[in-house]
């Protein structure tokens, strides 16, 4: 068996929040960047579950269960977090948790300060539910890649790191596959007593 094949399938939902593109006013950017991040982070063969969905609670809440119950360890959304009347992302998700991770919105937040003040205005929850993780980002492609990347100097040292250092380990506690990250792109952190090593 080739080290790549002892890699675990991982099932990850990726779902884009939005009025207009999901009307098809505009085309979605957000599936696009999530699938182009993942695919880069991760060493771990990805079937992916993409959903683009307007803003709409019931529908989004819906979408979520549906993804953990199709066996998606993790779901990440990116749109709706704002303070707009329409922007229902994080309460959706809050209504189908069964605990929340507070540490992922405030760390998602702190990075993002780092660029623009209106940062304290984004309101991304994460939440497990049963053995999935699921995550609300940014709307921007470039803020979602910022936000779970971290932030590094010129020599690609880590200032700050992004909150995607934190998922591996965060799915190992509740029952997932064990995900193996590209450190170049961002080193997952564990335990010494959880790190897997290979033969």
């Amino acid at each position: 068996m080739s080290a790549e094949a002892a890699f675990e399938l991982v099932r990850i939902g990726v779902v884009s929040v939005s009025d207009r593109a999901s009307s098809g006013a505009y085309e979605d950017k957000g599936l696009p960047a999530l699938k182009e991040w993942l695919g880069k982070a991760l060493k771990n063969p990805i079937e992916f579950e993409p959903r683009l969905i307007p803003d709409d609670a019931a529908r989004i809440s819906a979408a979520l269960v549906e993804l953990v119950d199709a066996g998606c360890s993790l779901v990440l959304t990116t749109g709706g977090t704002g303070p707009a009347l329409r922007d229902v992302t994080p309460e959706a998700t809050l209504a189908v948790a069964h605990k929340e991770m507070p540490g992922f919105g405030e760390q998602m937040r702190q990075i993002s300060l780092r660029f623009v003040p209106t940062a304290i205005l984004s309101r991304q929850v994460a939440v497990i539910r049963d053995k999935s993780l699921i995550i609300n980002l940014p709307g921007q492609p470039k803020s979602i890649a910022e936000t779970l990347e971290g932030l590094k100097d010129a020599n690609g040292a880590q200032l700050v790191p992004g909150i995607f250092a934190a998922v591996p380990y965060c799915i190992d506690l509740i029952g997932g596959p064990y995900l193996e990250t590209d450190d170049s792109v961002c080193k997952a952190f564990r335990p010494k007593s959880a790190i897997r090593t290979r033969a």
